[in-house]
Parts: C-alpha cells; sequence; structure tokens
C-alpha cells in the first residue's frame, strides 16, 4: 500500500489532502451510520432484527475479502483513476441501497459499496503518504483518517436521525449525493499519472503463509469481533432495554463516537507510556469487564450514555498500539502488514455481526453484552499466546 512513488513529481496540490479527508468522511458515514437505522429499515422491509444486521455485516465481509486483492490488482494503474473508481463504485452502491426494492438487491448494494471503499481508503493513505515530506508524513496521514473518524462522531447518529425522521433511504441517498462533488475534487487534485511501486498477490501470499505475522493480525479481527456483537445491534438493543427513539438513539451514537475519538487519543498516549503489547492485553481485559453491563440493561440512562462513551475509549484505543507493535514484528512487510490489517477491522465487524445474530435468534438481545464478554476474553487468550510466539 504504502510503495515508492515512481512519478517524479512530489508537490502536494492544494487542498489535496483536506479533500481525501472529506470523502473519507462520507465513506466513514455510509459504512457505518446502518448501525442508527436497523429498526426503520427492518420495519420498512418486513424483516427480523437479525437479517437487518446482515446489512453491516455484507459490508464488513465485503470489505475485508475484496479490499487487498483490489489494491493489489489495481497496483499497475494511475492512483487518480483509482480513487475516483472507488469513490464512483461506492456511490454507486449506495444509490443501490437507497432504491432497493428488497433485501437481496439491499446486501448486494452493500458489497459494491464495500468494494468502492476498500479500493479509495487505503490508496488514499498512500497517495497522502506519497506526497508529503517525510517530516510530515504522518500528519497528513492522520488528517486522511480523521475524516473516517469524525463520521463516527457526527455522520453515524446523523444517519440514524435522518434515517428515523425522512426513512432510512433518505440516509444512502444522502451518502450518495455527498460522494459525487469529491468524485470531481479528487480527479482535479491528485497528479495525472502518479503511480507507486505496487503491492502485487505474490507479496500478500507471502504474508498470509507467515503463522506469527497472521497471528498478530488477526488479533485486530477477534478484539473487534467482541465489541461487533453488541455494536452490531445497539440499536435495537438500547431501544428494547431503555426505550429509546430517534433521539436517544442519536445521542447514544453520538456518545460513542466522541468516546471512539477520544480512544484514538488516549491509545498513543497510553501506547508510548507503557508499550503496545501491555496496551493491548489491557484493552482487551477491560472489554471482558465492560461488555457483560450491556445485559444488566435497563439502568438509569445516565449511566447508558457514561457507558456508550467508556465503552469505545477503551475499543478504539488499542489502533495506534496494534499498528505499532505489528510495524515492530514484520516492518520489512509494512505496506501488506498494514493493509491486511484494514482488512482485518471488517472481518472482525463481519464475524461479530454473524454471531450477534445468532446469540440474538437464540437466547435474545440481552444475552449480546455476555457473549460480548466471552468473546473479548477469547482476545485476552490471543493476545497472549500471540505475545509468547512473537516474543512481544
Amino acid at each position: 500500500m504504502f510503495g515508492q512513488m515512481i512519478t517524479s513529481s512530489k508537490i502536494q496540490p492544494a487542498l489535496l489532502i483536506p479533500a481525501l479527508s472529506a470523502a473519507n468522511f462520507v465513506i466513514g458515514m455510509g459504512a457505518f451510520m446502518v448501525v442508527g437505522l436497523l429498526n426503520p429499515l427492518a420495519d420498512d422491509l418486513v424483516i427480523s432484527t437479525t437479517l437487518a444486521g446482515w446489512v453491516m455485516t455484507s459490508y464488513a465481509l465485503a470489505y475485508a475479502v475484496l479490499s487487498p486483492l483490489l489494491v493489489s490488482l489495481s497496483g499497475k494503474i494511475g492512483r487518480r483513476r483509482v480513487l475516483v473508481a472507488g469513490l464512483s463504485i461506492f456511490a454507486f452502491g449506495c444509490t443501490l441501497c437507497a432504491t432497493a426494492p428488497n433485501p437481496a438487491i439491499l446486501f448486494g448494494g452493500r458489497v459494491i459499496a464495500a468494494a468502492g471503499a476498500g479500493m479509495f481508503t487505503p490508496v488514499a493513505a498512500a497517495v497522502a503518504a506519497g506526497l508529503s515530506d517525510p517530516e510530515g508524513r504522518a500528519k497528513a496521514l492522520a488528517t486522511v483518517f480523521f475524516g473516517m473518524t469524525l463520521a463516527q462522531v457526527l455522520g453515524v447518529p446523523a444517519g440514524g436521525f435522518i434515517a428515523y425522521t425522512f426513512g432510512w433511504r433518505s440516509a444512502f441517498t444522502l451518502v450518495a449525493l455527498h460522494a459525487l462533488p469529491f468524485i470531481w475534487l479528487v480527479w482535479t487534485r491528485v497528479p495525472k499519472g502518479l503511480r507507486f511501486q505496487p503491492v502485487t498477490l505474490a507479496d500478500l501470499g507471502k504474508v498470509l503463509r507467515d503463522g506469527p505475522i497472521m497471528l498478530a493480525i488477526l488479533f485486530t479481527s477477534s478484539f473487534l469481533c467482541a465489541i461487533y456483537i453488541v455494536f452490531t445491534y445497539l440499536s435495537p438493543l438500547l431501544t428494547e432495554t431503555m426505550g429509546f427513539e430517534r433521539n436517544g438513539i442519536t445521542l447514544a451514537l453520538l456518545f460513542y463516537g466522541t468516546g471512539a475519538v477520544l480512544g484514538n487519543v488516549l491509545g498513543g498516549i497510553v501506547t508510548d507510556q507503557i508499550g503496545a503489547y501491555r496496551t493491548l492485553l489491557g484493552l482487551a481485559i477491560a472489554q471482558v469487564c465492560v461488555m457483560p453491563v450491556f445485559s444488566l440493561l435497563p439502568i438509569p440512562q445516565p449511566l447508558v450514555f457514561a457507558l456508550v462513551l467508556f465503552w469505545p475509549m477503551c475499543g478504539w484505543s488499542f489502533m495506534a498500539a496494534q499498528q505499532l507493535r505489528l510495524l515492530s514484528i514484520a516492518p520489512e512487510a509494512a505496506s501488506v502488514v498494514l493493509s491486511l490489517n484494514a482488512a482485518a477491522i471488517y472481518a472482525g465487524a463481519a464475524l461479530g455481526g454473524t454471531i450477534g445474530g445468532v446469540i440474538l435468534d437464540g437466547h435474545g438481545l440481552s444475552s449480546l453484552g455476555i457473549a460480548g464478554g466471552i468473546a473479548a476474553l477469547v482476545a485476552v487468550t490471543h493476545m497472549l499466546i500471540s505475545g509468547r510466539v512473537s516474543g512481544r
């Protein structure tokens, strides 16, 4: 993903980084806002909550599988064309979701949108890094990914609010329309003919065959799997146990997004203090303690909002530590490892959503918290084994 630039020019066009960040905001909103609109979507299509959860799961699974493949297969194509193609495919997928007459078309639209996002986001990061001086590279990457983080704070609750007020189709339509101006902006801002030394399928295969590295990468999946067992169905869970409707769900998602942003910041600070391994192990243990509380609902509303603020602070603090650990284990394969780690995020979300659906069908919404805690205990075990295998 972060390969050597082949073009000779390294001049960063004006507004390039903000444009990529804003496009990531739209993608992040389209990806995760479905958590806030499961109830109106299920009611409108007359489907179960479990089946509605596949709106998130199908996207995550498609991203996990398709992103590394598409980034590798498009490695010899100019970056501008890949970015525009990815964003266009994402917008088309969202349009298909907005007009879907049945769940099959809806899930197909989500797969298409995930394919577009899986092309755009990692390539946008490569472009930002490649067109920045070494001393400004970290800042450029942070700015590009800030759009995705901001989507958690504003885009996801806004999508839920729109879905409850104007219908879930309006939320997808809004995302598709917002993607259109960035297609033009990316085309005009990214230099023509910009290319990087591509990551090939052979590079991917080499890392996939390395047991210790893959064990470390897959911790991302096991950690996030536990979170998404509950997060995928957070909206119906709060509706059933707390009686939350539009305003309550929107506020809860706003608290969650705020916690995710704080977690991103705190994760780097804690990692600098105690190291990546201890940070990741501690965060997994924290999830074991926090997740079962969701099976104790209802509780007083102030405690619920405190819970949905603290929970993602523990959850999204893992990203900086995990990336640092992976780079320390396999510095020679940084680009491939980071690409696979991004795919592992969505693989964990897909697995968590699937397990959550099974738990929901068999034992009801109130069992999701306990299931999440058990899954977090698996993540603790995963990290202990990985630490022993890789020497931390």
